[in-house]
């Protein structure tokens, strides 16, 4: 069967603390209180891209321009199924209107240097300043039971440890 989808927007610009990404606090839901790039589900008929446009301007009232594709992430939930999903990850530089709060988000602009991943879902600190450089990242980061952690990923920059011996 195959996993429902989604997919989410990292918003860039030149900010007076450098180059900013525009993140929000999840208000309520799957990963309430993260940080998270603006997104959500993708409604049937619509294209990745048609999502991300419509839930880039629901949840920031921001109407965006061009966007790039960065990458297709799955993110296995085994202890928790129903939170299981494939995530399509856009980059955009263009885009009309301020970021305002949403009845789903409070929107705030970070230097892309001091990400807070430690705010974010676990799987940001492997990927998101890779993406946020342009360059295409497709992973898997499987949750572990405490549904917070990531337990193991195919990502390079995950860890592996090493075979136990007996």
């Amino acid at each position: 069967m195959p996993l429902p989808e989604v997919c989410v927007c990292y918003l860039l610009r030149q900010g007076a603390r450098g180059e900013e990404v525009l993140l929000g606090r999840k208000k309520f839901g799957l990963g309430e209180g993260n940080l998270v790039g603006p997104g959500g589900k993708i409604e049937p008929g619509e294209t990745p891209e048609q999502a991300i446009r419509r839930e880039v301007a629901e949840e920031t009232s921001i109407e965006l321009g061009r966007v790039e594709l960065v990458g297709e992430l799955t993110y296995p939930f085994p202890f928790k199924p129903a939170w299981s999903q494939r995530s399509w990850v856009f980059v955009g530089r263009e885009w009309r209107g301020d970021a305002r709060e949403s009845d789903e988000l409070v929107p705030e602009w970070f230097p892309v240097a001091e990400i807070p991943t430690g705010r974010m879902w676990d799987d940001a600190r492997y990927w998101v300043q890779d993406a946020l450089a342009g360059h295409f990242v497709k992973a898997t980061f499987e949750f572990g039971a405490n549904l917070r952690t990531v337990s193991s990923s195919d990502h390079p920059a995950f860890p592996i440890s090493a075979p136990r011996r007996p």
